[in-house]
């Protein structure tokens, strides 16, 4: 792109998003061992031409991401008084939750769930790969410049638990300076990949990378399974309380069909979908 910022529409951004889902460009989960669903579905006459204009609308999205740079430094991580090295939940004396998002997977459908919770005055958590900030670059921008908030997934996406100390410090300094490159802040958060907590090991290198606190998280959508929209938007709906974190992931199709019903439940309950950093201020 020549370093040149191209705008696209949000309903072309959108289109793309559905030509993702419809051809199932999805990713694995955190768990160990998940699996990338796949399409099953015979494909009818013509889908041959269909697909390839879904592809073309993925490409355009995929491109009007890239080459995108912070105009300013991003929110440094925060230590929270009162707060335990590695948090799952937030206060539950205010209707709050936050919805944290694993990030990788296809960038149209990343943008796409950043739309939906934009379009409703929601505002989401992403823990990102460094290895996708590589391949999507202005994916960092875009999280930012919508107003959530963006944080460290490990540079590689590999179990960070079981790796040896060098090995797993270069795992997380290296998706933080993928983030200081891109946005000018090693990002708010640390997630472990492939974890729901971090070893004491882990929880220490991360605090030598400049991480106060690893964000975990108490509701586990099981999204990465594919289970369909209902079971995803039945599973989080049946857990969710006041200070709840909600472990969702990028890139997959029950994941972005679910995300607007699950916000219409939450403000069914008065409640507000809010980064993890204002879940804790």
């Amino acid at each position: 792109m020549n370093g040149r910022r191209v705008g696209m529409p949000r309903r072309g951004v959108l289109r793309a998003a559905g030509g993702a889902l419809v051809t199932g460009a999805l990713t694995p989960g955190c768990a160990p061992g998940a699996a990338s669903p796949t399409a099953t579905a015979e494909k009818p006459p013509g889908a041959q031409a269909a697909r390839e204009g879904r592809d073309e609308q993925g490409a355009q999205a995929r491109e009007a991401l890239r080459g995108h740079r912070a105009v300013r430094p991003a929110p440094a991580p925060r230590r929270f008084p009162g707060q335990p090295v590695q948090i799952e939940r937030g206060p539950a004396d205010r209707p709050r939750v936050a919805l944290t998002f694993h990030g990788r997977g296809d960038p149209a459908l990343a943008v796409a769930v950043l739309a939906e919770a934009e379009r409703a005055g929601a505002r989401l958590t992403v823990l990102a790969v460094g290895s996708w900030l590589d391949r999507h670059p202005g994916m960092a921008r875009r999280i930012l410049d919508g107003g959530h908030d963006l944080g460290n997934h490990t540079q590689s996406h590999l179990d960070i638990n079981a790796l040896d100390e060098r090995r797993a410090y270069a795992e997380i300094t290296g998706c933080a300076q993928r983030l200081r490159r891109l946005t000018g802040s090693i990002g708010t958060w640390f997630r472990p990949s492939r974890a729901r907590y971090a070893t004491p090991l882990v929880q220490e290198l991360a605090l030598r990378a400049g991480y106060p606190h690893v964000l975990s998280y108490g509701v586990e959508s099981l999204d990465f399974t594919s289970p369909g929209t209902a079971a995803v938007t039945r599973k989080v709906a049946g857990e969710l309380r006041n200070g709840s974190v909600v472990s969702l992931h990028f890139g997959y199709r029950d994941t972005v069909a679910a995300l607007p019903l699950l916000l219409t439940e939450i403000r069914r309950r008065r409640m507000r979908a809010v980064t993890a950093t204002e879940l804790l201020t």
